[in-house]
């Protein structure tokens, strides 16, 4: 999700001791890490709520499908990077070939 490297995480770092200062940035990381895990276990529930309501057959869900552009890329979109499908009787068709005609099936 957040692309922070080694610079950055020193960087932070810096900057929180200097506006808690060294005696208080301890309690600050403590309450930080705490309100992570606090936000991580609340979103595993409501992940977890969400599932049993929806039932079994969303048990798989994943929450990022229900964006409307993940949505779009994944059902209409991933046609485009496949090859053309095969035409019923023929060998698939590579990219840029034209399929033949079937003059008796007209």
């Amino acid at each position: 999700m957040f692309d922070v490297g080694l610079p950055e995480l020193f960087v932070l770092a810096l900057v929180a001791l200097f506006v808690f200062g060294p005696d208080k940035l301890p309690d600050v990381a403590r309450q930080a890490a705490r309100m992570v895990n606090s936000a991580r276990r609340t979103l595993s529930a409501v992940r977890a709520q969400l599932t049993s309501e929806l039932g079994p057959e969303y048990a798989n869900l994943d929450l990022r499908d229900l964006s409307p552009r993940t949505f779009v890329q994944k059902h209409l979109l991933a046609d485009l990077d496949d090859k053309t499908p095969a035409l019923e009787g023929h060998a698939p068709l590579e990219p840029g070939e034209v399929a033949p005609f079937d003059h008796e099936a007209t």
